[in-house]
Parts: structure tokens; C-alpha cells; sequence
């Protein structure tokens, strides 16, 4: 029922930062769990970091303390700040819910490449 689109990404040199933004809609954002999901050229996707519908937020130790999530529930909104950059941050990243539900749908994604 919740649809995503991504924007923001774009390319950056190593050390520097960037802003993705996800807009959601449809109904139900606040009744999800959201994360934002990231593959790099050769690997599998996964989920990097994510924020609860309450506001807590995990990381995957890849980004900790380099990348900020944060969710705006009144604009069925999510966003992340990555900064400190790297050539492994490379890859398209998309927001959707953590788990992923059934049927899996996907937005586009955004295209974050590090150059060094």
C-alpha cells in the first residue's frame, strides 16, 4: 500500500557528504518500520540503516557513525545523511520497510557514487 521514491544521490568526492531523501505514499507509513537498503556493484543488497516507527534507529557497523536517519511521520518522510564517504558507500540505495513485506516493491533507488 505505501509506495517510495527516492532522490538526492549524485556523486561525491571521498570525505565529503550528501543527503537522501524518501517520500512515501499512500496510507500506513507510521505503522512502518523503515530502513534504507543499498547495493554496490558485485554484492547483495542489504538494509544499512534503519528507524523504527517510534524513532529508534540501528546501523549496520559499516556506517555507524557516519550515517544519520531520520524519519518525519507528519510528511511520511525519510531521510539519510552519510557523510565521511568512501568508495565502499558506492551503490544505489533505496528506502523501504524492515522487514520487507509481501509483495517486495521497489522504487527506483538513487544512484550515490564515491569517487577517490
Amino acid at each position: 500500500q505505501v509506495q517510495f521514491v527516492e532522490s538526492g544521490g549524485g556523486l561525491v568526492q571521498a570525505g565529503g557528504s550528501l543527503t537522501l531523501s524518501c517520500r512515501a505514499s499512500g496510507s500506513g507509513f507510521n505503522k512502518l518500520d523503515i530502513g534504507w537498503y543499498r547495493q554496490a556493484p558485485g554484492k547483495q543488497r542489504e538494509v544499512v540503516a534503519s528507524i523504527s516507527k517510534d524513532g529508534y534507529t540501528n546501523y549496520v557497523d559499516a556506517v555507524k557513525g557516519r550515517f544519520t536517519i531520520t524519519r518525519d511521520n507528519i510528511h511520511d518522510s525519510v531521510f539519510l545523511q552519510l557523510s565521511s564517504l568512501n568508495r565502499e558507500d558506492t551503490a544505489v540505495y533505496w528506502c523501504n520497510s524492515v522487514p520487507l513485506r509481501r509483495p517486495e516493491k521497489w522504487g527506483q533507488g538513487t544512484q550515490v557514487t564515491v569517487s577517490s
